[in-house]
Formats: structure tokens, C-alpha cells, sequence
């Protein structure tokens, strides 16, 4: 493709992850179309098909997160990558609405985002085990998904809570909000530990100790 047809699908897959995360993934080709200045006829030129299109999006949504991601897990300072992480996050709004809209639509196609983001999230941390600011698991896989599981869920369950309140959701200002709220206890969380007992971890992983 030319450097101009290149704009124009960028242009196009943007408007798209706005579209899609702010009315779902019912809706319909033209108002892509309409968002991003072109004709439908370009959208389907372009990427064929709306499947076509949502996975363009959903590479897209990754790429950038992963970046991020990537970028706060191996800062040289660990506290001021997460503090510039923090201070940019209504940048993340609409990328965190496409993930919830994608997930909530289900089917195939969000299932294969999800797991995609398993894989980046095992890859974003290992990054930071490599550089030193995160510390190794035992389970590295069970550790990217869990977390991807408590994040999303704690997302989507928020947002659910406040839709069904009948309130229309700005993504970026959603996503302040909860991390104004979570962050404190979560960091907590991360850096300090809940029990002070290992018992019950070693009850777990070596249940033949409890005969």
C-alpha cells in the first residue's frame, strides 16, 4: 500500500477503537465510516470485512498496551515509571473501552484477545523479572493470567455497576477513577504480601503434606 492508503486505514482502525468501545460491536460499518471522514466502500477496502477491521483494532489495542506496559515495567526507576504511567492514564480510555466492549460482545474473537493479552502480559512481565523490578514466580503463565483475570474483571465489573445506573460511560474518567481507588491497596498488595503465614501456599501446591 502507499504511504497515503497507509494514513487512511490507520485512520480508519483508530476511528474504529473509538467507535467500537464507545456504542459496541453491533454497530454498523458506516458510522466507522463516518467517524473516520471515508466512505464504507474504504473500510471494506481497506480491511476486507468488520472481522477484518476488529482484528486490525484488536492488534492495535495490544501493541500500545504492551508498550506501555513494557515501558513502566523496566523504567530505571521503577516508582517514577509508575507514577508517569499513573499521571497518563485517561490516555488509556479508549483502549480499556474497546477491551471491555470486546469482551462483553464474547465469542471467538474475544476470547483470542484475551488470551493474546495472557501472552503479552507474560512477556511484559518477564521484562521486568529481567531488569529487576519484578520479582520471579514460581508460575510465571498462572501469574500473568490471574492478574489479567483480577484487572479486566475489576474493570468490567465497574463499569457494569455504573451502566446499569444508567450512566454514560467516559472511559478515560472511568479509568482515573478506579485507579484513584485500587491503586493504593493493590501496591500494597504487590509489594508487601497479604499473610504472613506460608502454610496455606505450601497446603496448596503440596497437598499430600496435609496426610
Amino acid at each position: 500500500m502507499t504511504a497515503s492508503d497507509l494514513s487512511t486505514a490507520a485512520r480508519i482502525r483508530d476511528a474504529a477503537i473509538e467507535v467500537f468501545g464507545e456504542q459496541g460491536f453491533s454497530v454498523g460499518v458506516r458510522k466507522i465510516a463516518a467517524a473516520a471522514g471515508v466512505s464504507p466502500g474504504l473500510v471494506n477496502h481497506h480491511f476486507g470485512s468488520k472481522d477484518g477491521l476488529r482484528a486490525a483494532c484488536d492488534e492495535r489495542v495490544r501493541q500500545l498496551t504492551f508498550d506501555k506496559k513494557t515501558q513502566a515495567a523496566t523504567a530505571d526507576n521503577p516508582g517514577k515509571g509508575m507514577l508517569a504511567a499513573l499521571a497518563e492514564i485517561e490516555e488509556y480510555g479508549p483502549l480499556v473501552g474497546y477491551m471491555v466492549r470486546s469482551l462483553q460482545a464474547g465469542g471467538p474473537l474475544a476470547e483470542s484477545l484475551f488470551e493474546h493479552m495472557v501472552s503479552d502480559a507474560e512477556a511484559y512481565l518477564q521484562a521486568g523479572v529481567d531488569a529487576g523490578t519484578i520479582k520471579p514466580s514460581r508460575d510465571h503463565a498462572a501469574r500473568a493470567r490471574y492478574l489479567m483475570l483480577i484487572n479486566l474483571g475489576a474493570t468490567m465489573l465497574w463499569i457494569q455497576l455504573h451502566e446499569a445506573r444508567g450512566e454514560k460511560i467516559d472511559f478515560g474518567k472511568a479509568m482515573r477513577e478506579l485507579t484513584d481507588v485500587l491503586t493504593p491497596p493493590a501496591l500494597e498488595m504487590y509489594t508487601q504480601g497479604l499473610l504472613t503465614d506460608p502454610t496455606l501456599l505450601e497446603t496448596v501446591l503440596h497437598p499430600e503434606s496435609r496426610k
